[in-house]
């Protein structure tokens, strides 16, 4: 749990259309094309998560995962920052005993299960982390799908620096992604990853000039708005429960989401499409 932040909704590659919440919100949701656009909103706090921002994220989080017009959600910050984490005036408080939720009972009521909705929604997440990604705040971004990254980004989880052990479903995630070996580094000795660096280590789908990554998040966001939807969440759904279960119940959770997915009306539009030569199209269902 640490604090960072980004553009606005449009900038994150929403394009035009209705937004939900005022500007002032620290949470915004701008859905458009089945692009839902969840953009933290308190740059002046490097988008910090006090608990009025936990509170909206986790019920956003909740609305996008279950709306079937949402066909993909991109998770990014406003001002020059993804999301540093805890907001640490408030957990300070806490620790007085000043606040209303301490830093136990947060982690159970927001940071849990905010991590568990992006990590299992059945439909693809893509984190546009527009700068400084830490603590928390990287552990969301290690959630999604993909992670696009301006290059002036970074991700720093934070959490022995403070004394804290990892949250937010970091200690899932991030061996996942990196391996256990340096999952351990990071945890143990935190750091500033580079943008670049981030790439290398498989923690960056892709790394883009500033000037670029409006065009690069919409891009990719479209792409997979477009695409079968009941597929990919049952692809992401299958590939989180291989890994954590024996090869042959993997295989029978492979086999129920076949048996999903081949019931779809974008499986028939496919085969058809297919032979015919011509090139599908998908409609989510």
């Amino acid at each position: 749990m640490t604090t960072s932040s980004t553009d606005s909704a449009n900038d994150a590659g929403a394009g035009s259309g209705a937004a939900t919440g005022a500007a002032t919100a620290p949470v915004l949701l701008h859905v458009v094309d089945a692009v839902a656009t969840i953009t933290l909103n308190r740059p002046d706090a490097m988008n910090g998560l006090d608990v009025a921002t936990k509170d909206l994220l986790l019920e956003t989080v909740r609305q996008v995962a279950e709306d079937p017009e949402v066909r993909c959600v991109v998770l990014t910050g406003s001002g020059r920052a993804f999301c540093v984490g805890q907001d640490l005036k408030e957990h300070l408080a806490g620790l007085k005993g000043d606040a209303d939720v301490p830093l136990s009972d947060t982690v159970e009521k927001h940071y849990n299960p905010i991590a568990q909705a992006l990590a299992t929604m059945p439909k693809p997440v893509v984190a546009a982390v527009n700068g400084i990604a830490a603590g928390a705040g990287a552990s969301l971004a290690f959630a999604a799908d993909f992670r696009i990254l301006v290059d002036s980004a970074g991700f720093n989880t934070s959490f022995a620096g403070v004394a804290l052990s990892c949250d937010t479903g970091s200690s899932w995630t991030l061996q996942r992604l990196v391996g256990r070996g340096k999952a351990m580094e990071l945890l143990y000795f935190p750091r500033t990853v580079s943008a670049q660096e981030a790439l290398d280590l498989g923690l960056a789908t892709q790394v883009v000039p500033a000037d670029d990554f409006r065009s690069a998040v919409g891009e990719l966001a479209a792409r997979l708005a477009a695409g079968p939807t009941v597929a990919f969440g049952s692809i992401r759904q299958s590939v989180a429960y291989a890994a954590a279960h024996p090869l042959e119940e993997s295989l029978a959770f492979e086999a129920e989401k076949m048996a999903l997915t081949g019931a779809t009306e974008d499986h028939l539009a496919a085969v058809d499409a297919f032979m015919a030569k011509e090139k599908p199209v998908f409609h989510g269902r």
